[in-house]
């Protein structure tokens, strides 16, 4: 049975681990073990996961999960969703030629820790499970560094590189209290431009901007994007790319990408349907206030052509990224099928093409894979 995706080079600028319970334990140590040891996961977690982990003793199970990879079964109970062995069939059974991998659900294992040594802790410990799920050399682990402490970062970053990982989740926050482009976080953006290591900015670090009064709506709340509980709803997913635009905005306005010309980045499911109004946007804020503002006078370039120099976009497969491309340009965007997650939906490359009707192969290539090669310093 050939792959789901053949014909040509495809990228996936966005799959996930599914994390057991467990994972981080055997990567941690100290306040973390003992902060690990007290949580428990979620019942229907665990279920699946016992259920996945039965189906490596069955080889009738296992080879119908492979079968079903695209339209089957998604979550904890999707195939090498968290098995590194399973994880190495899945990417043959999919056809993409690279991967990269981010977190699901074991960052919140420790970021909301009082104790700031747990958080450090945890984003190591994170990192080296990361890199040893990611030992196949087509996926590329995307390891997690929070950019409180500037020297822990560079610390945390050196560490994640040696063990293999190959960008670099930060979240779309304030960096503690100083702005992302405040020059103390140089020495971090300047080793990720020199090792040739993007950022990424995802869903689920800093991106719920929404304040919560808006539910108080004298209404009860209504089911997340999948039926349950814990997902988008629609309130959060119209303010939904807020934070990265506000990050994104503070490194151009910091000057950070003219102090770091070779630092490269990705805004990864936030979807993309904003980003063209986003870049009319702050060329009409350049425009307007460069005529009074020192710091943006001594930009060297306006700020959608940042963006489009060290900036790339992953679409949700149902936006009409056909429009998007004949309106901001083929340069920006990436392919990704969001794997095991049920938001990439049973046929992302189909949803993809349906708008694809005027677009040509060369814009084609640059969405399923030279952008991508390009965002990775094309590794």
């Amino acid at each position: 049975m050939a792959p789901y995706a053949s014909g040509r080079v495809f990228h996936d600028a966005d799959s996930h681990v599914m994390e057991p319970g467990d994972w981080l334990v055997p990567h941690a140590q100290g306040a973390l073990l003992d902060h690990l040891k007290a949580r428990k996961s979620a019942e229907r977690v665990e279920t699946q996961v016992a259920a996945a982990r039965a189906r490596a003793n069955d080889s009738a199970a296992a080879q119908l999960a492979a079968e079903k990879l695209v339209d089957g079964p998604k979550g904890w109970i999707a195939y090498g969703a968290f098995d590194p062995e399973e994880r190495k069939r899945a990417l043959d059974e999919l056809g993409f030629s690279r991967q990269l991998v981010f977190a699901t659900s074991s960052l919140a294992h420790f970021r909301g820790a009082e104790d700031p040594e747990v958080r450090f802790a945890g984003a190591r410990a994170h990192n080296r499970a990361m890199a040893a799920f990611c030992a196949d050399p087509r996926l590329i682990g995307v390891g997690f560094v929070p950019l409180d402490d500037p020297a822990r970062a560079v610390e945390i970053a050196q560490e994640a590189i040696e063990l293999g990982c190959g960008a670099f989740w930060v979240p779309s926050t304030p960096a503690g209290d100083r702005s992302p482009g405040h020059p103390d976080l140089d020495p971090f953006w300047s080793l990720l431009a020199e090792k040739r290591i993007p950022f990424m900015l995802h869903i689920g670090q800093g991106s719920r901007v929404l304040p919560k009064q808006y539910n108080n709506n004298g209404k009860p709340r209504s089911p997340d994007l999948h039926g349950g509980g814990e997902n988008l709803r629609f309130q959060d997913f119209i303010v939904l790319p807020f934070s990265a635009q506000m990050f994104l905005a503070a490194l151009v306005y910091d000057g950070l990408f003219d102090r770091v010309p070779d630092l490269r980045g990705g805004v990864i499911e936030f979807g993309a349907a904003w980003v063209p109004g986003f870049l009319r946007q702050i060329d009409l804020g350049y425009r307007s206030f460069s005529k009074t503002d020192p710091q943006l006078k001594a930009l060297a370039m306006k700020p959608s052509d940042y963006m489009r120099k060290h900036i790339k976009f992953t679409p949700f497969p149902g936006e009409d990224v056909g429009h998007l491309i004949a309106d901001a340009g083929a340069d920006l965007f990436l392919f990704s099928s969001d794997y095991p997650h049920p938001e990439g939906t049973t046929d992302p490359i189909g949803r993809f093409e349906r708008t694809f009707a005027d677009i040509t192969e060369e814009q084609r290539e640059r969405f399923y894979s030279r952008n991508f090669e390009e965002m990775m310093g094309a590794f």
